[in-house]
């Protein structure tokens, strides 16, 4: 496995379980213009990697992700003095770091966010587009966008509202308010919190690793149906199940599973 290097990002692997870690400590994780470009690059690598099962999307140092690197904001508009082509060149790049981030949820293995302490800003689009998020008890989250006078433009206004009530999200995304780690919780936006950051990573891990027995293709269509279901009707997603499975129910699979339970062991799949 031909591992890539990245400047702000850490990779470390555990058989089949994938780490990737925001290595920016001394600015927080704050987003460079680096950093956003790298997690396309990485995720993107990750999925077409078939030795990589699960990824884990965790922060270096003292925080998880402090948010957007404020130095971005100094080229957001381009060079031109023309009005039109400067509102065209922030277009372009908003959907640019709207696609830097979606790269996880398009990315065709489970991304288990595992969250320390900040949480704010951009770190909160990053962590809407993983499968499941983890918490420390000092962990928080906040939209911050809105005490910078902008709308937050990458993706939490479209995915948070799915994740937990709209209500609450409009909330967040109005009055910029921390919301802890138990709150979060509470709403379902992270399935458990931990004490602290080594037993985060310690229960991530055994989480992900246990994803990372099941079949990998199953694991993969799962979340393609997921992904598909939240965005359609239920009979628009019934009748694509029908179609994936018509032609992705992987026989070797099957009866690999089959045989594992009948005989009470742990079944093996190929990548």
């Amino acid at each position: 496995m031909k591992v890539p290097n990245f400047e702000t990002l850490e990779l470390a692997f555990d058989d089949q379980v994938a780490t990737v870690s925001l290595n920016r400590p001394d600015k927080a994780n704050s987003m460079s213009a680096t950093l956003w470009s790298e997690l396309q690059a990485c995720f993107e690598w990750l999925d077409e990697e078939p030795r990589v099962r699960v990824v884990i999307l965790a922060g270096n140092g003292n925080h998880f992700c402090a948010g957007l690197d404020l130095a971005m904001f100094g080229g957001l508009h381009g060079a031109s003095s023309e009005p039109s082509r400067r509102a065209e060149h922030l277009r372009r790049t908003i959907l640019r770091l709207q696609g830097n981030l979606s790269a996880l949820e398009k990315c065709r293995k489970p991304v288990l966010a595992a969250i320390h302490k900040t949480c704010i800003g951009g770190g909160v689009d990053l962590v809407c587009c993983a499968d499941m998020r983890y918490a420390t008890e000092d962990a928080y989250f906040s939209i911050r966008e809105i005490d910078l006078g902008m709308t937050a433009d990458v993706g939490t206004l479209q995915r948070l509202p799915k994740l937990i009530p709209d209500g609450v999200a409009r909330e967040l995304a109005y009055t910029g308010r921390n919301m802890d780690a138990e709150e979060a919780r509470e709403l379902g936006f992270v399935n458990r919190v931990y004490e602290d950051r080594e037993t985060l990573m310690r229960e991530v891990m055994a989480i992900a690793q246990g994803i990372a027995t099941k079949s990998p293709l199953a694991v993969r269509g799962t979340k393609e149906m997921l992904l598909y279901a939240r965005d359609h009707s239920v009979p628009e997603s019934l009748n694509y199940m029908a179609t994936w499975n018509s032609g992705m129910l992987s026989e070797a699979d099957l009866q690999a599973g089959l045989a594992a339970q009948l005989e009470k062991r742990q079944a093996s799949f190929e990548d």
